[in-house]
């Protein structure tokens, strides 16, 4: 099946990035339904998520998370139609992929795990890239649905390798996040200059365009939602279970999955996970 513009697209979701799919799925001429448990007011937003995927040739999933995705599609199961396409988008832990794909199969669907790396402004542009786990055959037929809010797609194997994929890349981005927040407390307040220390590490082995990127909104202390510290938390705890289930031992990200908690607490939950270095700024 090779969906096109003429074909309905449901998309469940509407959070900084669900919205921002629909938006750029629509601006193409494609024929968009979406839900959000929270209504947001959008073009061709129903009232249930029932209403949204009647009919729909694909359905798109921007969930929060794991619990969402079952309660969600558990919902829905009824509902599905063989040779309905789902597309997971959302970040959940590898058992939960596992789910979906059975009570995809038992539907007669066929289901793409999709999982994202870009955040607010890749969004916004279409710069996604989406990490693809499933029929390869399947995922050159949606590519001309996928490229609308994606500069690129990397195939990574079956059904939740995509979602392994995921999850360990974002552990790379928590602990190095919370590097930068620690390095730039000890520097500064041994009478280094931020600037210096960005500087210093724009020429040492350790850049990286998240050094570059976040660097600068934490010295600003603009902590302006691009990805939130609530979602790396949630990320975190399924890169535990990831971890435990391959029986690897990993101190550096459960170390940081206990900060992330901590400060969720304290109410920085809604905050963009560079709010890791707001402790060490407002002491």
């Amino acid at each position: 099946m090779r969906p096109g513009p003429s074909d309905r697209i449901a998309v469940l979701g509407l959070g900084i990035i669900g919205s921002r799919a629909r938006s750029r799925l629509a601006g193409a001429g494609w024929s968009v339904a979406c839900w959000n448990r929270t209504p947001q007011g959008l073009d061709g937003e129903t009232a249930t998520p029932e209403q949204a995927v009647e009919g729909a040739a694909v359905i798109s999933i921007y969930l929060k998370d794991a619990p969402a995705l079952r309660a969600v599609m558990t919902r829905l199961e009824a509902f599905l139609q063989p040779g309905q396409i789902v597309l997971n988008h959302a970040t959940v832990d590898l058992a939960s992929t596992q789910w979906l794909e059975q009570l995809c199969r038992s539907r007669g669907c066929m289901l793409l795990d999709a999982p994202f790396t870009g955040s607010k402004l890749a969004a916004d542009q279409g710069q996604l890239v989406y990490y693809i786990g499933g029929d390869p055959a399947l995922a050159d037929a949606l590519e001309p649905l996928l490229a609308v809010t994606s500069k690129s797609r990397r195939h990574c194997g079956p059904i939740g390798a995509a979602t392994v994929v995921k999850l360990t890349t974002n552990l790379i981005s928590a602990c190095t996040v919370q590097a930068m927040a620690e390095a730039l407390a000890i520097a500064t307040r041994h009478g280094v200059t931020a600037q210096c220390l960005i500087e210093a590490v724009a020429d040492n082995v350790s850049a990286s365009p998240l050094a570059a990127m976040k660097f600068p909104t934490m010295i600003a202390r603009n902590f302006e939602t691009h990805f939130s510290l609530s979602n790396m938390g949630k990320d975190s705890r399924y890169m535990l279970a990831l971890a435990e289930g391959a029986g690897v031992d990993t101190p550096a990200i459960r170390a940081v999955s206990g900060r992330l908690a901590a400060l969720c607490e304290a109410g920085l939950g809604e905050l963009d996970y560079s709010a890791l270095a707001k402790p060490y700024l407002d002491a």
